[in-house]
Order: C-alpha cells, then sequence, then structure tokens
C-alpha cells in the first residue's frame, strides 16, 4: 500500500524531512517538528512558502515513521532487516533528543521551582586550538651592545676588521676573500655591469718567496689597480682601463701589533672618477710564516666612501679573540687627500 501524502524523513537526508506526495518523492524539503508527533499528511507544500502540514499524533510507544531506501515511497514494502534497522534507529534518535532536552533543567532552587544548568562545554578534535599572546622578546637577545663595534672575521689569517659606517660583510660578491663593501651598488660607467664604490680584500701572499712587508706591498700595487680599475674576472673594462697612477703615499704601519708596510695609488680611468687603491702587508697573527695582505679600492669623487676609512679600518685590525692588540702609526698611515 502506498503511504498517503506526507512529510517523511528524507531517505537521503534523515536529519531532515522530504514532503511525499502519495506516489513519488518531491524536492521539497525541512527540519523536523518536535519530537512527539508523526509524519505530517494532507496538505502539500506551496512553492516559496513554508507549508502548514497536519500532524497524526503517535502513540505512546509507537515509533515514527521512517523511509526504508532512498528510492522506495516511505514505510513500504522491502525494507526487511534495514527496515527494522532504520527505525531503531530513529527511535534511539528520538531518545537522545529527549535526554539533551532534559539535561538543561536539573534540580531545583531553594523555592522549588526548576533551576536551568548550562552543560559544561567539551572541547573536541574540531575546535580550535586555544590562542594565547606571544612570548615577549627578551630585551638582552636582540642585537649586540652598541659598546661593541661590528665586527667581520678573518678566521684563514686570524684576524678581525671593523665596520665603519657605509660598510656592510659582503653580499653577492664572486671573490671570496673580499671583507667588507659599501653598501649598495652602481652601474659601471664603462660596460653597464655592476660596481660598488668601495671594498676590502684580505688575502694570504703563498705564490711568493719574499718575506718583506714593503717588497711585497710595493710588487702588489700595481696589481691590485689593474684588478679594481682595469680589468674585472672575466675580462671586462668597466671603467674603460686605467689611464695613469700617481703614488700618493707609502710607508711603514703597524697593524694587529706587528710592522707591516703599506703603498698607496691615485688612480685615473677612461671613464668615471677613478679611485684610490692601497696594498698593505704585515706579518701572520697565526704563527705561519706567510705575510697577510689587505686591499682597499676606493672610489674617488663625492660617491666615493672618505678616505680616512682606510686608516679606521687599519687601525681595528685585531688578531682573533684579542681586543687589546692596536694597529696603525698616526701619520704613517699617509695623507687622506
Amino acid at each position: 500500500m502506498t503511504p498517503p501524502p506526507g512529510w517523511y524523513r528524507d531517505p537521503s537526508a534523515p536529519h531532515q524531512e522530504r514532503w511525499w506526495d502519495g506516489t513519488a518523492w518531491t524536492e521539497h524539503r525541512r527540519a523536523p517538528e518536535p519530537v512527539g508527533y508523526g509524519p505530517a499528511v494532507g496538505q502539500a507544500p506551496q512553492t516559496g512558502q513554508p507549508p502548514t502540514p497536519m500532524y497524526q499524533p503517535v502513540q505512546p510507544g509507537q515509533a515514527a515513521t521512517v523511509p526504508l531506501s532512498s528510492g522506495g515511497a516511505p514505510g513500504g514494502p522491502g525494507g526487511g532487516g534495514r527496515g527494522k534497522a532504520v527505525a531503531l534507529t530513529a527511535a534511539a534518535a528520538v531518545l537522545v533528543a529527549a535526554i539533551v532536552t532534559g539535561v538543561f533543567v536539573l534540580g531545583e532552587d531553594d523555592g522549588g521551582s526548576p533551576r536551568t544548568q548550562t552543560p559544561p562545554v567539551t572541547a573536541t578534535a574540531t575546535d580550535p586550538a586555544p590562542v594565547s599572546d606571544p612570548p615577549s622578546p627578551s630585551p638582552t637577545a636582540s642585537a649586540p651592545s652598541a659598546d661593541d663595534p661590528a665586527l667581520v672575521e678573518d678566521q684563514l689569517n686570524g684576524v678581525t676588521f671593523p665596520l665603519p659606517d657605509g660598510w656592510v660583510r659582503p653580499k653577492y660578491v664572486a671573490e671570496d676573500d673580499v671583507m667588507m663593501t659599501t653598501d649598495g651598488t652602481y652601474d659601471c660607467p664603462a660596460d653597464g655591469s655592476v660596481c660598488r664604490h668601495g671594498l676590502v680584500v684580505s688575502r694570504t701572499v703563498t705564490a711568493n718567496a719574499e718575506s718583506s712587508p714593503k717588497v711585497l706591498a710595493q710588487q702588489d700595487i700595481e696589481d691590485a689597480a689593474d684588478d679594481a680599475y682595469d680589468r674585472d674576472l672575466i675580462g671586462n673594462k668597466p671603467f674603460g682601463g686605467i689611464e695613469s697612477h700617481e703614488e700618493v703615499a707609502s710607508g711603514p704601519v703597524a697593524v694587529a701589533g706587528r710592522a707591516g708596510y703599506y703603498v698607496r695609488w691615485r688612480v685615473k680611468t677612461a671613464k668615471g672618477p677613478g679611485g684610490y687603491v692601497q696594498s698593505m702587508v704585515f706579518p701572520s697573527t697565526v704563527g705561519t710564516e706567510s705575510p697577510i695582505l689587505v686591499r682597499y679600492v676606493f672610489d674617488a669623487g663625492e660617491d666615493g666612501p672618505p678616505l680616512a676609512d682606510m686608516d679606521t679600518i687599519t687601525k681595528g685590525i685585531r688578531p682573533i679573540g684579542d681586543a687589546d692588540t692596536g694597529g696603525g702609526v698616526g701619520s704613517g698611515i699617509g695623507p687622506t687627500d
């Protein structure tokens, strides 16, 4: 027997009700009505308006009617054991709903009236984790103290260099012996590659049997000028080549407590303002026989670093772990032009 038209549990979504028109399921759905009433019969839903069905009371002990399959009529034949299971599931849902409803009315207050209690909230696996404020950073874990100068360490040669204002540790530099560069780059005046206004190089003298700092500095200055202002590592001429040079200073110098020697040239280039190149050599601070060579390359002109930075860097060179060993010999560093 085909059930009469009415609201029944939706076979595809048991948590809601669906309208059965007597022959087939329609697309009208709604939330279930309060427990205690059976399926609605009679009035069909109107398009765009909520239905107003008539209800059939459910007798005590009677289970609500539920559909047996997604394609058949509600309560129709063919359900077998599955129909019984679905009916038992619906009855269990009714019982759970009644229990949940009863949880909110527990006990009585002092006047004998029911007392409303809110059930405790229990976190579930889907609840978001509690959010707490991030810990405040420790004031001692930030930047180094202002009393400690910024240093660059040359572990191979066992010395450190101070970083004056406007100088940074090398970034995107091909040579691995560059200790520092001026901050930022610019387009070279000749071939369009990238240049820097200043850099400092530290290397060990190993391909020369000479040990005299004076002789080594005098031998190196021309190569230092060519590397800086004539041809680069790939053979380009960033400044159009060197047109002339002039020695502007030379002499003994104390570096990290050791007697060294320096030579400084003023170099003029085909393009751009040219610059200053200095070669400085002093005995190793780590007990080796090979001296240490430090090259300075400073662009001339208003964009180049001040020549006084050469003196500042030289006087600040220290053996690693020794902050008290000074360098430089005052006027022996040479003029700053």
